[in-house]
């Protein structure tokens, strides 16, 4: 059977980030660790890939050297199931990182990831369009994103 993951580019903090990760992601853990080998593109013994498991999707780290940069075109979405979640997340992924807006954030390591709370897409897609338009304008000036003030932006309360 074919299978899917996510490779991600670093210069050399391939070990570092997948730690990360697996720290700040719910049932994650490291599947295996390479190293580069003798006559290889970055120093022997050197971490090559680090291969995980973030909350189900497998991930593979990549220390290529400096020749490739990450950037925002690409994102990790995380969409969680209670606010206390998103906040969570949100405090952790921005921890030597940026903040960006409608919560999108650049983690220290340059990652882009979406932090975002369980029904934003019930909201912004709903075939109530004013009610949508109102929740989409809401979310527009948010950074972290809060679920029940979109909530209340869509029901047309005052948020």
């Amino acid at each position: 059977m074919n299978s899917m993951g996510v490779c991600l580019w670093f210069d050399d903090q391939a070990q570092e980030a997948a730690d990360f990760y697996v720290d700040v992601l719910p049932d994650s853990r490291i599947l295996d660790v390479s190293h580069y080998g003798e006559g290889t593109p970055q120093p022997a013994g050197s971490v090559m890939t680090v291969r995980m498991l973030l909350d189900g999707l497998e991930v593979t780290a990549l220390n290529g050297g400096p020749v490739y940069e990450i950037t925002p075109a690409v994102s990790l979405v995380v969409t969680c199931l209670a606010q206390a979640e998103v906040d969570r997340l949100w405090a952790r992924l921005t921890d030597g990182g940026q903040e960006i807006r409608c919560g999108w954030l650049t983690d220290r390591f340059g990652v882009s990831w979406q932090v975002i709370p369980a029904g934003l897409g019930e909201l912004l897609g709903s075939s109530d369009r004013a009610a949508a338009q109102r929740a989409t304008a809401a979310m527009l000036t948010m950074v972290k994103l809060d679920i029940d003030a979109l909530r209340r932006a869509y029901a047309g309360e005052p948020t």
